[in-house]
Protein backbone atom coordinates (compact mmCIF):
# COMPACT_ATOMS: atom_id res chain seq x y z
CA UNK A 1 0.00 0.00 0.00
CA UNK A 2 2.73 2.48 0.98
CA UNK A 3 4.70 1.70 -2.15
CA UNK A 4 1.59 2.27 -4.28
CA UNK A 5 1.02 5.65 -2.64
CA UNK A 6 4.65 6.63 -3.21
CA UNK A 7 4.56 5.47 -6.83
CA UNK A 8 1.33 7.37 -7.45
CA UNK A 9 2.90 10.50 -6.01
CA UNK A 10 6.00 10.07 -8.19
CA UNK A 11 3.91 9.55 -11.33
CA UNK A 12 1.76 12.58 -10.48
CA UNK A 13 4.88 14.67 -9.97
CA UNK A 14 6.38 13.57 -13.27
CA UNK A 15 3.15 14.20 -15.18
CA UNK A 16 2.73 17.64 -13.64
CA UNK A 17 6.12 18.81 -14.92
CA UNK A 18 4.75 18.71 -18.46
CA UNK A 19 1.70 20.80 -17.55
CA UNK A 20 1.86 24.58 -18.00
CA UNK A 21 2.94 26.19 -14.76
CA UNK A 22 -0.04 28.55 -14.96
CA UNK A 23 -2.28 25.55 -14.28
CA UNK A 24 -0.97 25.46 -10.71
CA UNK A 25 -2.87 28.66 -9.91
CA UNK A 26 -5.98 27.19 -11.54
CA UNK A 27 -5.66 24.24 -9.19
CA UNK A 28 -5.28 26.52 -6.16
CA UNK A 29 -8.40 28.45 -7.13
CA UNK A 30 -10.31 25.18 -7.45
CA UNK A 31 -9.18 24.08 -3.98
CA UNK A 32 -10.13 27.38 -2.38
CA UNK A 33 -13.58 27.27 -3.97
CA UNK A 34 -14.12 23.70 -2.80
CA UNK A 35 -13.02 24.46 0.77
CA UNK A 36 -15.20 27.55 0.89
CA UNK A 37 -18.22 25.49 -0.12
CA UNK A 38 -17.37 22.69 2.31
CA UNK A 39 -16.75 24.89 5.37
CA UNK A 40 -19.58 23.35 7.42
CA UNK A 41 -18.49 19.82 6.55
CA UNK A 42 -14.89 20.52 7.53
CA UNK A 43 -15.82 22.22 10.80
CA UNK A 44 -18.16 19.34 11.67
CA UNK A 45 -15.29 16.88 11.20
CA UNK A 46 -13.02 19.14 13.26
CA UNK A 47 -15.64 19.27 16.03
CA UNK A 48 -15.46 15.47 16.23
CA UNK A 49 -11.70 15.69 16.67
CA UNK A 50 -12.08 18.34 19.34
CA UNK A 51 -14.69 16.28 21.18
CA UNK A 52 -12.46 13.22 21.15
CA UNK A 53 -9.40 15.22 22.24
CA UNK A 54 -10.86 17.02 25.27
CA UNK A 55 -11.04 13.89 27.50
CA UNK A 56 -7.41 13.15 26.58
CA UNK A 57 -6.42 16.62 27.76
CA UNK A 58 -8.34 16.14 31.01
CA UNK A 59 -6.59 12.79 31.52
CA UNK A 60 -3.19 14.33 30.85
CA UNK A 61 -2.64 12.28 27.68
CA UNK A 62 -2.74 15.31 25.35
CA UNK A 63 -1.43 18.79 26.05
CA UNK A 64 -3.70 21.82 26.16
CA UNK A 65 -1.43 23.46 23.57
CA UNK A 66 -2.12 20.65 21.08
CA UNK A 67 -5.85 21.03 21.69
CA UNK A 68 -5.54 24.74 20.88
CA UNK A 69 -3.66 23.98 17.67
CA UNK A 70 -6.30 21.44 16.68
CA UNK A 71 -9.25 23.87 16.72
CA UNK A 72 -10.26 25.04 13.22
CA UNK A 73 -13.30 26.74 14.70
CA UNK A 74 -11.30 29.39 16.51
CA UNK A 75 -12.44 32.84 15.25
CA UNK A 76 -10.73 33.73 11.98
CA UNK A 77 -8.75 30.51 11.65
CA UNK A 78 -10.71 28.98 8.77
CA UNK A 79 -10.70 32.25 6.85
CA UNK A 80 -6.97 32.58 7.46
CA UNK A 81 -6.50 29.08 6.02
CA UNK A 82 -8.40 30.09 2.88
CA UNK A 83 -6.51 33.37 2.64
CA UNK A 84 -3.27 31.41 2.74
CA UNK A 85 -4.24 29.71 -0.52
CA UNK A 86 -4.93 33.08 -2.14
CA UNK A 87 -1.65 34.51 -0.84
CA UNK A 88 0.36 31.58 -2.21
CA UNK A 89 -1.37 31.83 -5.60
CA UNK A 90 -0.44 35.52 -5.79
CA UNK A 91 3.26 34.83 -5.31
CA UNK A 92 5.65 34.56 -8.27
CA UNK A 93 6.47 31.05 -9.44
CA UNK A 94 9.60 29.85 -7.65
CA UNK A 95 10.50 27.46 -10.48
CA UNK A 96 12.10 28.26 -13.82
CA UNK A 97 14.16 31.07 -12.29
CA UNK A 98 17.71 31.40 -13.66
CA UNK A 99 20.14 31.92 -10.79
CA UNK A 100 23.41 31.52 -12.69
CA UNK A 101 24.25 31.92 -16.39
CA UNK A 102 27.56 31.70 -18.24
CA UNK A 103 28.86 31.22 -21.72
CA UNK A 104 31.39 28.42 -21.38
CA UNK A 105 32.60 29.06 -24.89
CA UNK A 106 31.25 30.26 -28.25
CA UNK A 107 27.88 28.60 -28.84
CA UNK A 108 27.79 26.86 -25.44
CA UNK A 109 25.64 28.29 -22.63
CA UNK A 110 25.08 27.04 -19.08
CA UNK A 111 22.08 28.03 -16.96
CA UNK A 112 21.24 27.06 -13.38
CA UNK A 113 17.46 26.94 -13.12
CA UNK A 114 15.23 26.43 -10.09
CA UNK A 115 13.02 23.33 -10.11
CA UNK A 116 10.85 21.35 -7.66
CA UNK A 117 12.43 18.96 -5.17
CA UNK A 118 10.07 16.15 -6.26
CA UNK A 119 7.91 14.15 -3.84
CA UNK A 120 7.58 15.42 -0.27
CA UNK A 121 6.52 13.36 2.74
CA UNK A 122 5.27 15.79 5.41
CA UNK A 123 4.49 14.52 8.91
CA UNK A 124 2.90 16.91 11.38
CA UNK A 125 1.06 17.00 14.69
CA UNK A 126 -2.38 18.42 15.47
CA UNK A 127 -2.90 21.47 13.22
CA UNK A 128 -5.26 20.24 10.47
CA UNK A 129 -4.90 23.48 8.48
CA UNK A 130 -1.36 22.34 7.72
CA UNK A 131 -2.92 20.00 5.14
CA UNK A 132 -4.14 23.03 3.21
CA UNK A 133 -0.99 25.09 3.80
CA UNK A 134 1.26 22.35 2.48
CA UNK A 135 -1.03 21.47 -0.41
CA UNK A 136 -0.97 25.09 -1.56
CA UNK A 137 2.81 25.38 -1.28
CA UNK A 138 3.40 22.00 -2.90
CA UNK A 139 1.17 22.77 -5.86
CA UNK A 140 2.60 26.25 -6.45
CA UNK A 141 6.19 24.95 -6.21
CA UNK A 142 5.47 21.90 -8.38
CA UNK A 143 6.10 19.27 -5.69
CA UNK A 144 3.85 16.28 -5.09
CA UNK A 145 3.08 15.71 -1.41
CA UNK A 146 2.11 12.86 0.89
CA UNK A 147 0.74 14.11 4.21
CA UNK A 148 0.37 12.48 7.61
CA UNK A 149 -1.31 14.40 10.41
CA UNK A 150 -1.55 13.42 14.05
CA UNK A 151 -4.14 10.87 15.06
CA UNK A 152 -5.92 13.55 17.07
CA UNK A 153 -6.81 15.36 13.80
CA UNK A 154 -7.76 12.32 11.72
CA UNK A 155 -11.34 13.39 10.96
CA UNK A 156 -10.31 16.88 9.93
CA UNK A 157 -7.35 15.84 7.80
CA UNK A 158 -9.29 13.05 6.09
CA UNK A 159 -12.04 15.43 4.98
CA UNK A 160 -9.61 18.17 3.93
CA UNK A 161 -7.52 15.71 1.90
CA UNK A 162 -10.59 14.33 0.15
CA UNK A 163 -11.83 17.80 -0.77
CA UNK A 164 -8.40 18.75 -2.14
CA UNK A 165 -8.21 15.57 -4.25
CA UNK A 166 -11.71 16.18 -5.63
CA UNK A 167 -10.80 19.78 -6.49
CA UNK A 168 -7.59 18.68 -8.24
CA UNK A 169 -9.55 16.13 -10.28
CA UNK A 170 -11.28 19.07 -11.97
CA UNK A 171 -7.95 20.50 -13.14
CA UNK A 172 -4.98 19.37 -15.21
CA UNK A 173 -2.98 18.60 -12.05
CA UNK A 174 -3.33 14.89 -11.13
CA UNK A 175 -5.66 14.17 -8.21
CA UNK A 176 -2.90 12.08 -6.60
CA UNK A 177 -0.58 15.09 -6.52
CA UNK A 178 -1.58 15.59 -2.86
CA UNK A 179 -2.37 12.46 -0.84
CA UNK A 180 -2.73 11.70 2.84
CA UNK A 181 -2.24 8.66 5.06
CA UNK A 182 -3.62 8.12 8.54
CA UNK A 183 -1.70 5.36 10.32
CA UNK A 184 1.74 5.08 11.87
CA UNK A 185 2.42 1.83 10.04
CA UNK A 186 1.94 3.60 6.71
CA UNK A 187 4.55 6.17 7.72
CA UNK A 188 7.06 3.48 8.63
CA UNK A 189 6.55 1.90 5.23
CA UNK A 190 6.73 5.23 3.38
CA UNK A 191 10.03 6.06 5.07
CA UNK A 192 11.49 3.09 3.21
CA UNK A 193 10.40 4.44 -0.19
CA UNK A 194 13.58 6.33 -0.96
CA UNK A 195 13.24 5.37 -4.62
CA UNK A 196 10.13 7.55 -4.97
CA UNK A 197 10.20 10.09 -2.12
CA UNK A 198 12.79 12.87 -2.18
CA UNK A 199 12.40 14.77 1.09
CA UNK A 200 10.81 14.09 4.47
CA UNK A 201 9.61 17.08 6.47
CA UNK A 202 8.60 16.23 10.06
CA UNK A 203 6.84 19.13 11.77
CA UNK A 204 6.82 18.55 15.50
CA UNK A 205 9.02 18.11 18.55
CA UNK A 206 12.58 16.84 18.71
CA UNK A 207 11.37 13.36 19.56
CA UNK A 208 9.43 13.13 16.30
CA UNK A 209 12.24 14.59 14.19
CA UNK A 210 14.87 12.30 15.74
CA UNK A 211 12.65 9.27 15.30
CA UNK A 212 12.10 10.04 11.61
CA UNK A 213 15.81 10.60 10.97
CA UNK A 214 16.58 7.22 12.54
CA UNK A 215 14.07 5.40 10.34
CA UNK A 216 14.90 6.59 6.84
CA UNK A 217 17.60 7.04 4.21
CA UNK A 218 15.58 9.87 2.65
CA UNK A 219 16.83 13.41 3.29
CA UNK A 220 15.07 15.00 6.30
CA UNK A 221 14.34 18.69 6.84
CA UNK A 222 13.45 18.99 10.53
CA UNK A 223 10.89 21.35 12.02
CA UNK A 224 11.55 20.88 15.72
CA UNK A 225 10.90 22.53 19.07
CA UNK A 226 10.66 26.27 19.62
CA UNK A 227 12.75 27.10 22.67
CA UNK A 228 12.86 30.83 21.96
CA UNK A 229 14.45 33.56 24.06
CA UNK A 230 14.18 37.31 24.59
CA UNK A 231 17.28 39.09 25.89
CA UNK A 232 17.02 42.48 27.61
CA UNK A 233 20.37 44.17 26.95
CA UNK A 234 21.86 46.86 29.19
CA UNK A 235 20.50 49.70 27.01
CA UNK A 236 17.01 48.22 26.63
CA UNK A 237 14.22 50.79 26.52
CA UNK A 238 11.66 50.08 29.25
CA UNK A 239 8.58 50.44 27.05
CA UNK A 240 10.07 48.30 24.28
CA UNK A 241 11.24 45.66 26.74
CA UNK A 242 7.82 45.21 28.30
CA UNK A 243 5.98 45.16 24.95
CA UNK A 244 8.36 42.70 23.31
CA UNK A 245 8.77 40.38 26.31
CA UNK A 246 5.05 40.21 27.10
CA UNK A 247 3.80 39.67 23.57
CA UNK A 248 6.55 37.17 22.76
CA UNK A 249 5.29 35.09 25.68
CA UNK A 250 1.50 35.47 25.72
CA UNK A 251 0.28 36.26 22.19
CA UNK A 252 -0.16 32.54 21.44
CA UNK A 253 1.60 30.40 24.01
CA UNK A 254 1.03 27.14 22.12
CA UNK A 255 3.04 28.41 19.14
CA UNK A 256 6.59 27.30 18.45
CA UNK A 257 7.69 30.95 18.19
CA UNK A 258 6.48 31.90 21.69
CA UNK A 259 9.24 32.93 24.09
CA UNK A 260 10.19 30.36 26.73
CA UNK A 261 13.29 32.05 28.17
CA UNK A 262 13.97 35.62 29.27
CA UNK A 263 17.58 36.72 29.73
CA UNK A 264 18.28 39.92 31.69
CA UNK A 265 21.47 42.00 31.70
CA UNK A 266 22.93 42.13 35.19
CA UNK A 267 22.68 45.93 35.30
CA UNK A 268 18.88 45.73 34.92
CA UNK A 269 18.13 43.24 37.70
CA UNK A 270 17.01 45.82 40.25
CA UNK A 271 15.60 48.38 37.78
CA UNK A 272 13.93 47.18 34.60
CA UNK A 273 13.55 43.51 35.48
CA UNK A 274 10.94 43.89 38.27
CA UNK A 275 8.79 46.02 35.95
CA UNK A 276 8.93 43.40 33.20
CA UNK A 277 8.25 40.66 35.77
CA UNK A 278 5.17 42.48 37.10
CA UNK A 279 3.88 42.96 33.56
CA UNK A 280 4.27 39.24 32.83
CA UNK A 281 2.65 38.13 36.07
CA UNK A 282 -0.22 40.58 35.52
CA UNK A 283 -1.20 38.60 32.42
CA UNK A 284 -0.97 35.23 34.14
CA UNK A 285 2.63 34.15 33.49
CA UNK A 286 4.58 32.25 36.15
CA UNK A 287 8.30 32.90 36.48
CA UNK A 288 11.04 30.30 36.92
CA UNK A 289 13.88 32.59 37.97
CA UNK A 290 17.54 32.11 38.84
CA UNK A 291 18.85 33.32 42.22
CA UNK A 292 19.62 36.91 41.18
CA UNK A 293 16.36 37.62 39.36
CA UNK A 294 14.31 35.83 42.02
CA UNK A 295 15.87 37.85 44.86
CA UNK A 296 15.19 41.10 42.99
CA UNK A 297 11.44 40.42 43.10
CA UNK A 298 11.19 40.45 46.90
CA UNK A 299 8.34 42.74 47.92
CA UNK A 300 6.96 43.10 44.39
CA UNK A 301 3.60 41.81 43.09
CA UNK A 302 5.50 39.35 40.89
CA UNK A 303 7.10 37.57 43.85
CA UNK A 304 4.02 35.41 44.49
CA UNK A 305 4.27 33.93 41.00
CA UNK A 306 8.03 33.34 40.95
CA UNK A 307 9.92 30.21 41.95
CA UNK A 308 13.52 29.07 41.67
CA UNK A 309 14.52 27.77 38.25
CA UNK A 310 16.41 24.59 37.45
CA UNK A 311 18.87 24.02 34.64
CA UNK A 312 16.24 21.90 32.90
CA UNK A 313 13.91 24.92 32.68
CA UNK A 314 16.26 26.56 30.17
CA UNK A 315 15.93 23.55 27.85
CA UNK A 316 12.13 23.41 28.14
CA UNK A 317 9.44 24.38 25.64
CA UNK A 318 6.66 25.17 28.10
CA UNK A 319 3.97 26.01 25.50
CA UNK A 320 2.04 27.65 28.33
CA UNK A 321 2.12 30.47 30.91
CA UNK A 322 5.61 29.79 32.26
CA UNK A 323 8.88 31.49 31.36
CA UNK A 324 12.41 30.73 32.57
CA UNK A 325 14.50 33.76 33.59
CA UNK A 326 18.26 34.15 33.98
CA UNK A 327 20.72 37.00 34.49
CA UNK A 328 23.68 37.35 32.09
CA UNK A 329 26.70 39.65 32.06
CA UNK A 330 26.19 40.92 28.53
CA UNK A 331 25.32 40.15 24.93
CA UNK A 332 28.14 37.63 24.52
CA UNK A 333 26.95 35.55 27.46
CA UNK A 334 23.35 35.81 26.22
CA UNK A 335 24.41 34.49 22.82
CA UNK A 336 26.43 31.70 24.45
CA UNK A 337 23.46 30.68 26.62
CA UNK A 338 21.04 30.62 23.69
CA UNK A 339 23.40 28.75 21.38
CA UNK A 340 23.77 26.09 24.08
CA UNK A 341 20.18 25.83 25.34
CA UNK A 342 17.84 26.85 22.52
CA UNK A 343 16.42 24.97 19.55
CA UNK A 344 17.90 27.58 17.16
CA UNK A 345 14.40 28.72 16.19
CA UNK A 346 13.81 32.42 17.02
CA UNK A 347 15.47 34.74 19.53
CA UNK A 348 15.13 38.49 20.08
CA UNK A 349 17.29 41.18 21.69
CA UNK A 350 15.91 44.43 23.13
CA UNK A 351 18.66 47.03 22.92
CA UNK A 352 19.54 50.54 21.75
CA UNK A 353 23.21 49.67 21.24
CA UNK A 354 24.35 49.15 17.65
CA UNK A 355 27.31 47.02 18.70
CA UNK A 356 25.00 44.66 20.59
CA UNK A 357 22.68 44.48 17.57
CA UNK A 358 25.60 43.57 15.32
CA UNK A 359 26.92 40.94 17.73
CA UNK A 360 23.43 39.43 18.00
CA UNK A 361 22.96 39.14 14.25
CA UNK A 362 26.43 37.67 13.72
CA UNK A 363 26.86 35.46 16.77
CA UNK A 364 23.44 33.94 17.30
CA UNK A 365 23.16 30.47 15.77
CA UNK A 366 19.40 30.67 15.20
CA UNK A 367 17.24 30.62 12.09
CA UNK A 368 15.56 33.90 13.09
CA UNK A 369 17.55 36.66 14.83
CA UNK A 370 15.32 39.58 15.87
CA UNK A 371 16.14 43.04 17.19
CA UNK A 372 13.56 44.95 19.26
CA UNK A 373 10.76 42.78 17.87
CA UNK A 374 8.46 40.06 19.16
CA UNK A 375 9.49 36.47 18.48
CA UNK A 376 5.94 35.92 17.18
CA UNK A 377 6.93 37.52 13.86
CA UNK A 378 8.68 34.26 12.90
CA UNK A 379 6.01 32.99 10.56
CA UNK A 380 5.74 32.36 6.83
CA UNK A 381 2.58 34.42 6.43
CA UNK A 382 4.01 37.36 8.35
CA UNK A 383 7.20 37.14 6.28
CA UNK A 384 5.13 37.44 3.11
CA UNK A 385 5.76 33.84 2.05
CA UNK A 386 2.02 33.17 1.68
CA UNK A 387 2.14 30.39 4.26
CA UNK A 388 4.73 27.85 5.39
CA UNK A 389 5.37 24.14 5.65
CA UNK A 390 6.97 24.85 9.01
CA UNK A 391 10.03 26.52 10.47
CA UNK A 392 13.23 24.65 9.81
CA UNK A 393 15.83 24.78 12.56
CA UNK A 394 18.39 22.86 10.52
CA UNK A 395 21.20 24.17 8.35
CA UNK A 396 20.74 22.49 5.00
CA UNK A 397 18.73 23.60 1.99
CA UNK A 398 16.25 25.86 3.82
CA UNK A 399 16.12 27.57 7.21
CA UNK A 400 13.50 29.50 9.13
CA UNK A 401 9.93 29.66 7.75
CA UNK A 402 9.87 27.30 4.77
CA UNK A 403 7.74 28.74 1.99
CA UNK A 404 7.99 28.37 -1.76
CA UNK A 405 11.71 29.13 -1.97
CA UNK A 406 12.41 26.36 0.54
CA UNK A 407 10.63 23.82 -1.65
CA UNK A 408 12.76 24.26 -4.76
CA UNK A 409 16.20 23.07 -5.71
CA UNK A 410 17.94 23.62 -9.04
CA UNK A 411 19.29 21.89 -12.10
CA UNK A 412 22.01 22.87 -14.56
CA UNK A 413 20.92 23.16 -18.20
CA UNK A 414 23.69 23.18 -20.78
CA UNK A 415 22.77 24.06 -24.37
CA UNK A 416 24.92 24.13 -27.47
CA UNK A 417 23.82 26.25 -30.42
CA UNK A 418 26.71 25.17 -32.66
CA UNK A 419 25.80 23.56 -35.98
CA UNK A 420 27.84 20.46 -35.14
CA UNK A 421 27.13 20.40 -31.38
CA UNK A 422 29.75 20.81 -28.67
CA UNK A 423 32.33 18.36 -27.38
CA UNK A 424 35.12 18.64 -24.83
CA UNK A 425 37.73 18.66 -27.57
CA UNK A 426 36.42 22.06 -28.72
CA UNK A 427 37.73 23.57 -25.47
CA UNK A 428 40.38 21.17 -24.16
CA UNK A 429 43.05 18.88 -25.64
CA UNK A 430 44.29 21.59 -27.97
CA UNK A 431 40.91 23.33 -28.30
CA UNK A 432 40.19 27.01 -27.77
CA UNK A 433 39.67 26.87 -24.00
CA UNK A 434 36.76 28.32 -22.03
CA UNK A 435 35.53 31.90 -21.93
CA UNK A 436 33.40 31.63 -18.74
CA UNK A 437 31.63 34.88 -19.58
CA UNK A 438 28.58 35.98 -17.60
CA UNK A 439 25.42 36.22 -19.71
CA UNK A 440 21.88 37.42 -19.04
CA UNK A 441 19.80 35.55 -16.47
CA UNK A 442 16.59 37.03 -17.74
CA UNK A 443 15.25 33.87 -19.31
CA UNK A 444 16.15 30.21 -19.55
CA UNK A 445 16.82 29.05 -23.13
CA UNK A 446 13.81 26.68 -23.35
Amino acid sequence: MAEQIAIAARRAFEASQLVAASERDVALASIREALTTARDEVLAANAKDMEAAKPLVEAGKLSASLLSRLDLGRPGKYDAMLQGITDVAALPLPTGVVTFAKELGPGLELHRVTCPVGVLLVIFEARPEVVVNIAALAIKSGNAAILKGGKESVNSTTVLSRIIAEALAKTSIPSTFVQSVSTRSEISALLAQDKYIDLVMPRGGNELVTSIKNQTKIAVMGHADGICAVYLDKTADEHKAIRVAVESKIDYMAACNAAETLLVHESLVSTLWPKVANALVAVGVSLRADAATLAALAGTPAAANATASTEEDYYTEFLGPIIAVKVVSGVNEAIEHINLHSSHHTDSIVTEDEASMSAWARGLDSANCFINASTRFADGTRYGLGTEVGISTGKTHARGPVGLDGLVIYKYVLRSTKDDGSVIADHEKGGKGYTHTDISREQAPF
